[in-house]
This record gives C-alpha cells, structure tokens and sequence, in this order.
C-alpha cells in the first residue's frame, strides 16, 4: 500500500480552508477540496478521506497532490482544460473586412463575409462587435455625382414642406 505525502499546514493556510470548509456560498467542489486537505493535514490517509466523504481516492489523491504543489490557490481553480479547437479563424475575418472589397458590393456584410470566409453570419457578427469593426457605418461626408442633385433636393424639400403643412 502507497503511503500518501503528508501534509503540514501553516496557521493562514488552515483559517482559509476552515473557512472553506464551513461556508455554505462558497462552491461545493471548494469545500469539498478544504475538507479533503484538512482531513490529509490530519494524517489520514487517502482510503480513509474517500469514505469519510464518500467520494473516490482518486480524487483525495488527485486534490492532495494539487495541494502539496500549488497550496490553496491550487484548489481554488480548476486546472485548464485543452477544450475544443475553435473552428472559427477571427484573423481571417478581421483581416479580409479591414483590408479587403468585396467584388459585388461596396463594403462587406455578414452574409457576404459569411460566404466568403465559410462560417456562419452569427460568428462574423460576434468576431465584428467583439473587434469593434462596423464595415456597414459610413463615417465621412459623400459628395453625390448627381448632376440633379441640387434639383431632386429641391423637390424633395418642397415636398416635405408641403405636406408637412396639409393636416391629415
């Protein structure tokens, strides 16, 4: 039989996992974690912590070890996880609506981009707000080529004007 690495602890290092151990909104799993290490400070071994909590020595011995090499910070947070890789390259995005046209329009929209990049118009949206990128705002003053520019606002005003005046 293995015998465990014991664990000796310091006055703060004790107060803090008391306090762990008897809060009732701190997370289960921490409390869990304190009770699991005060009970190994007492010099029981990891057979004896999983079934005075009910749980698997696997997790006493897995909890003992992140102790004994982290402290508390170790039992705090979970250790990272590889997780799933993300599908979506948000370079990609930002670098084609930055520095790219699209051939069929004058600025990039989520479906176009979408198509472009082969994702869907959610993830461009989210990669666009989360960058600040607004390709669809036009922020500087356009000269209309309209040789009857002057005429149409003219017409539009004195529309605008006229029925504005007539009640309904």
């Amino acid at each position: 039989m293995r015998i465990a690495a014991s664990i000796t602890l310091t006055l703060d290092q004790r107060s803090q996992l008391d306090a762990y151990a008897r809060s009732r909104s701190v997370a289960q799993r921490l409390v869990e974690r304190a009770r699991i290490v005060l009970l190994a400070a007492e010099g029981k071994q990891n057979d004896e912590i999983a079934n005075l909590l009910d749980i698997g020595r696997h997790t006493v011995a897995r909890w003992r070890a992140r102790f004994v090499k982290l402290g508390v910070a170790g039992l705090e947070k979970d250790a990272p996880r590889a997780g799933r890789a993300p599908t979506v390259d948000a370079q990609a995005i930002i670098r084609k609506t930055t520095q790219e046209k699209p051939s069929h329009a004058t600025h990039w929209s989520t479906r176009s981009m979408a198509r472009a990049v082969g994702v869907s118009e959610a993830s461009v949206r989210r990669v666009w707000q989360a960058h600040g990128l607004k390709p669809h705002r036009v922020e500087t003053f356009k000269i209309s080529r309209d040789p009857q520019f002057a005429e149409n606002c003219k017409t539009s005003l004195a529309y605008i004007s006229i029925h504005r005046n007539t009640p309904s």
